[in-house]
């Protein structure tokens, strides 16, 4: 795994007080990013080089004056390439919108990280159109997960790209998106942190969609200070520090149904491990069956909410160009052609149904805790048949889904030890309840990291 990097926090601290310039930063970033033997090649579809080197002299020169806009201002991040940036083509990490008209407007996430002085050192690579948890791209490559590089690990979808970036110190946040996973499970499998906040916090226009029921916009990042931080400004909220959350008599839940079944050797001792840390810390941790979570398992039949809604939007650019999609992403999207208007209508009224059933459920618990995948980052030759590609991306996709399904905002933080595969502690929140979250999540993150040995 790669070296300790850099909060956002302390890079600010950095800028502040001279002991760094924005244009070192960058440079350090491109660099990485322009290595031969690292994964820059695959993990940004588009580097905006010289153009981020204008921009760091610019914050440099105004942060010399004291006109920064903000104390982060200078520092490079990535954007997702589903996320509109003016004057830029909007992808998705496919072909079949390589030719779409240039984006007029910043999204207005992307706008929000422009006006704080954030630097976009490039577009990151991604799942074509989102539609996967696992990260494999055949129009641009799949960057490899850091841990065991020489295997060639999946990077875990859709946010890809966003999570390698991080990791590989090739950005110092990622924009990334989540509608049943797509920022938790690339931090799980890149060792880094990923939040997916309610999914009304942060507006999603100007963003190709999977699911706009679903769709979510969160950071990838290395803390849960980070991921505060930027989702405070995607959310167009002034950053603050989170609450100071005691763990003693911290009430959690660890879901006894569905979420602990098939985990294998290295996530099942991560999680044991965690779980000793957190109850000797003082946290009140109770194990207990959650019926709710089948309700959720069993809404996935022809393509689910995902399903219906993708189909929608994607059948007339399907008939145009069918044969530029990835036939993996293809065949899930057409599931949605399976649906008809009251099957669809059905799906969201038993959504709705869930979601109150498991709000009075967790009521009387801080969070629910639980791995965020099943399973360690797979190698990319493990999925290359078709029976292989679907089981395992069901599989990755299992835990987090059911959250974005329970409109939920929640988080991946590491809980592998140093060394070991990089694995991630979910911690989820009631709708709404995103700072909350974001502050459990800290105090868990400081008994957890930096994840040695017992």
């Amino acid at each position: 795994m790669p070296r300790r990097q850099p909060t956002l926090s302390s890079l600010a601290r950095d800028l502040a007080t001279g002991a760094t310039t924005s244009r070192k930063i960058v440079e350090d970033c491109l660099a990485r990013i322009e290595d031969p033997a690292g994964e820059g090649a695959r993990t940004f579809i588009k580097v905006h080089a010289d153009r981020a080197r204008a921009a760091a002299d610019a914050m440099d020169g105004l942060r010399r004056v004291g006109a920064a806009p903000s104390p982060y201002a200078g520092i490079p991040v990535a954007i997702k390439d589903l996320a509109d940036i003016a004057g830029e083509v909007t992808a998705a990490g496919s072909r079949a919108l390589a030719d779409a008209p240039l984006a007029t407007h910043d999204a207005p996430s992307v706008a929000r990280l422009r006006r704080a002085g954030f630097i976009f050192i490039g577009r990151a690579n991604m799942t074509e159109f989102a539609y996967s948890g696992l990260g494999i791209n055949p129009h641009y490559g799949t960057p490899a997960s850091p841990w065991a590089r020489n295997e060639r690990r999946v990077p875990g979808g859709s946010s890809s790209g966003s999570g390698v970036a991080v990791a590989d110190g090739m950005a110092h946040g990622a924009l990334g998106t989540d509608t049943g996973g797509s920022c938790r499970v690339p931090a799980s499998f890149n060792g880094v942190t990923g939040w997916k906040p309610t999914a009304r916090r942060v507006p999603i226009d100007g963003v190709v969609p999977l699911a706009t029921s679903l769709d979510s916009i969160g950071p990838i990042a290395r803390t849960v200070d980070c991921c505060a931080i930027m989702d405070a400004i995607f959310a167009a909220e002034a950053p603050a520090p989170l609450a100071k959350v005691p763990l003693e008599g911290l009430r959690l839940l660890v879901p006894e149904t569905i979420v602990l079944d098939s985990l294998d050797a290295h996530v099942a001792a991560a999680f044991d491990a965690a779980l000793r840390r957190i109850s000797d810390a003082g946290a009140v941790v109770t194990r207990a069956p959650l019926p709710v979570l089948k309700r959720i398992a069993e809404m996935t039949d022809k393509g689910g909410i995902s399903g219906a809604e993708s189909y929608a939007w994607h059948r007339e650019l399907i008939a145009r160009r069918r044969e530029q999609y990835d036939p993996r992403v293809l065949m899930r999207i057409m599931r949605g052609a399976e649906q008809d208007a009251a099957f669809y209508i059905g799906l969201l009224e038993r959504r709705a149904a869930a979601i109150k059933a498991y709000n009075e459920a967790t009521a009387d618990f801080d969070a629910v805790i639980m791995p965020t995948t099943a399973i360690i980052a797979p190698r990319i030759d493990e999925v290359a048949s078709e029976a292989d590609y679907t089981r395992i991306n069901l599989l990755i996709l299992r835990n987090p889904m059911m959250f974005n399904i329970l409109d939920c905002c929640g988080i991946s933080i590491p809980m592998h030890r140093a060394g070991d595969a990089p694995t991630g502690l979910m911690v989820i929140g009631q709708g709404g309840t995103d700072r909350r979250t974001l502050a459990i999540s800290a105090a868990l993150e400081g008994i957890l990291q930096p994840a040695s040995a017992d």
